[in-house]
């Protein structure tokens, strides 16, 4: 790595740190909780009410900060419990792996770097910006994952692949010190997934699920930096 670079991770990790103390506390993650199993929606007689229950349930991974900071639906990823803006400012780039001089893979390395507070993995990069979800209502997102157009290219059948085994989504339940995890587990999520695509991928009513909060919470400007 560039000396150049080596000062933008550090920089990077000092931000993020710094993110993580205001949203972590002690930097010990709280406990995410489990989600509730399959099993338990089979009360609900209306299929189509099971089916909307269902994804309200997988909603609690779906719209958690884990997901939702790699799911913007503008050029800037975010960071922390608060989706506030990514700190140094990045952009997603052409090929959702940031821009030609500050590419994702520069900070972000192959796993977690717990000392630094540096989340990691091999493939890290953006959703593309087709399924940005921050800011939508869980019903949106629904539709949005109903729609190959606006699902990176994914079928339902794919887009359970994707949640059941893809590693980049299953890092959000081991993010590292000082990060809460996604509720759950990959699998008990994944369950859900299938269980609702099998009883027809009804959407939730406008007002389920959780509010993400504005798009742009915050600049991204030079000024977010220097002052």
């Amino acid at each position: 790595m560039s000396i150049n670079g080596e000062v933008r991770c550090a920089v990077a990790a000092i931000a993020l740190a710094v993110g993580m103390g205001h949203a972590g506390g002690q930097g010990i993650a709280a406990p995410a909780g489990s989600l509730r199993d399959v099993s338990e929606f089979d009360a609900i007689e209306d299929p189509v009410q099971r089916s909307k229950a269902l994804f309200v349930e997988a909603g609690r991974v779906i719209q958690h900060p884990r997901c939702l900071n790699c799911h913007p639906a503008d050029a800037h990823p975010r960071q922390g419990d608060q989706l506030a803006m990514h700190q140094p400012p990045v952009v997603r780039g052409d090929d959702n792996h940031g821009a030609a001089a500050m590419r994702c893979g520069t900070c972000h390395q192959q796993e977690n770097v717990d000392h630094a507070r540096l989340p990691g993995h091999p493939a890290w990069h953006l959703a593309p910006i087709e399924m940005g979800w921050i800011g939508q209502s869980l019903n949106a997102i629904c539709q949005q994952l109903k729609d190959a157009e606006r699902s990176g290219g994914m079928d339902l059948e794919a887009l359970h692949e994707h949640m059941a085994h893809d590693s980049l989504v299953g890092w959000g339940w081991t993010p590292g010190p000082g990060r809460e995890p996604a509720p759950g587990t990959q699998g008990s999520f994944a369950k859900l997934v299938r269980a609702w695509i099998d009883s027809g991928a009804h959407c939730p009513d406008g007002a389920a699920g959780a509010a993400t909060g504005p798009e742009a919470a915050v600049g991204a400007d030079c000024s977010s930096c220097h002052v």
